[in-house]
């Protein structure tokens, strides 16, 4: 069977897409390797509607929903290899069991992974529920208490400068105070951000202690994690990609279409700003764009 679309990733924006093809009366079939990025999480904030609710619960429900569509086909499954067909009529994909699938239009929504400094014991185990990205996903649950932002480098300092909205916070420096210039500092005293030199022994469930043997305090810690793509898929299609502040981004149109005509991209893997809400507008975008494609042909 060759489907009208192939989705890859069935998290936020990967469902959201293949829910507008669904919508019109499309073959849609979803690859998900289950493995969504805020699977660390016990909580997503700030979706409208879903505010606290379980990450993975509300993938589980959308994907019911999905399914009670009789036109829609879910895998789950990894999706290691993609390819345009020489005929020019679509794409095939290869499963890491073997199996091919075709589809005449794809929707990646693979998203990304976080890659977190190495060297700070305790720091990946509590990825997710006290070592933080976003103040936004996760912030007010933290309100007043004292928070920790770790230098990775400048976009740090921007990130040291948002926090004290959620509460008092302290720039782990780690040793690197050097990488600290003038202007930066001068912008972080003035937002009340206090500067700590010295460098990390790792976290513990109090705090951050320091290799001189000092706890500090703080109920969160904040980075700016780089990241990857999570699936080979766009650059083995051809996709182009842009630098992002935190890693290569996944180059995509107004309406989330790549560079490579008949393949679509939606959210952690091609777009900045990331949270589950802009995921799942993206993906709205990408499949209503999927749909109108199959009926219009190009451009859109």
């Amino acid at each position: 069977m060759t489907f009208d679309a192939l989705v890859i990733g069935g998290s936020f924006a990967g469902l959201s897409a293949a829910m507008q093809i669904a919508r019109g009366r499309r073959r849609v079939c979803v690859v998900d390797a289950g493995a969504p990025r805020n699977r660390f999480a016990s909580a997503s904030h700030g979706f409208f509607g879903q505010d606290g609710e379980a990450p993975l619960a509300m993938i589980a429900n959308a994907r019911a929903k999905l399914l009670d569509y009789p036109n829609v086909r879910f895998i789950q499954g990894l999706a290691v290899g993609a390819a345009a067909e020489a005929s020019g009529g679509g794409f095939s994909v290869v499963l890491d069991t073997g199996e091919a699938l075709r589809a005449r239009k794809l929707v990646l929504a693979c998203g990304i992974v976080d890659r977190l400094p190495d060297g700070i014991p305790g720091l990946h185990e509590r990825w997710g529920r006290t070592v933080l990205h976003c103040p936004y996903c996760h912030g007010y649950e933290f309100d007043g208490r004292p928070l920790g932002v770790l230098w990775l480098g400048p976009m740090s300092a921007h990130q040291a400068q948002l926090i004290p909205e959620w509460g008092p916070t302290t720039l782990l420096l780690n040793g690197r105070e050097a990488e600290l210039d003038g202007e930066m500092r001068a912008q972080l005293l003035a937002r009340g951000v206090s500067l700590e030199p010295a460098p990390l022994a790792g976290m513990e469930d109090g705090g951050v202690r320091l290799r001189d043997g000092r706890l500090i305090e703080i109920a969160a810690l904040y980075l700016a994690s780089r990241t990857e793509m999570a699936s080979p898929l766009a650059e083995q299609l051809g996709c182009e990609f842009d630098a992002g502040p935190f890693g290569p981004v996944i180059r995509t149109d107004a309406f989330k279409q790549t560079t490579v005509a008949g393949v679509y991209a939606a959210g952690d893997a091609a777009r900045v700003p990331h949270n589950a809400t802009f995921a799942s507008a993206d993906g709205v975008m990408a499949g209503a764009s999927v749909h109108q494609a199959l009926v219009f042909g190009p451009p859109v």
